[in-house]
């Protein structure tokens, strides 16, 4: 499970447990670290090699989850009062690498899909969707290297 640096940014491995006639994929307890209540669930699809962000929510916690396919996220600290302001962590998330990422208010969060089918996440967020809510910054807006070999 790979190891994440921003301040508030949470990975948890979640279960998949192996059935002959279908898996069964864990997403979310109220009991788990990250649970902020619920608003809405939603399944979001990317295209291989394309790149969905820079978004900022400032109410919102999103808890991200990939049974299909497989998707970089990346991750930014604009926050003044972090102690990880101006860092970026990024993680891929895949039915191999079945984890959730929690994501608080005040991150900004884009996403690439790297599967070569489909690409599928779920956001189970803590409020329903409100554009009042959010801010969204073009991809060149923020310094990161999004190439595979980067």
């Amino acid at each position: 499970m790979d190891k994440l640096t921003i301040h508030d940014l949470i990975l948890t491995p979640l279960k998949r447990i192996s059935h002959a006639k279908g898996d069964i994929y864990h997403a979310i307890k109220k009991s788990d670290a990250g649970y902020a209540g619920f608003g809405e669930a939603y399944f979001s699809s990317v295209i291989a090699g394309e790149i969905k962000g820079w978004k900022k929510h400032t109410q919102m916690t999103l808890n991200l989850v990939v049974p299909v396919g497989a998707i970089r996220f990346v991750v930014y600290d604009p926050r003044d009062e972090s102690p990880s302001k101006n860092r970026f962590d990024s993680v891929v998330l895949s039915a191999q690498n079945y984890a959730r990422l929690t994501v608080p208010p005040g991150l900004f969060v884009g996403f690439q899909g790297v599967g070569t089918e489909l690409n599928l996440l779920l956001n189970l967020a803590s409020i329903e969707h409100d554009p009042m809510e959010a801010e969204n910054l073009p991809l060149d807006q923020l310094d990161f290297n999004w190439s595979p070999n980067a």
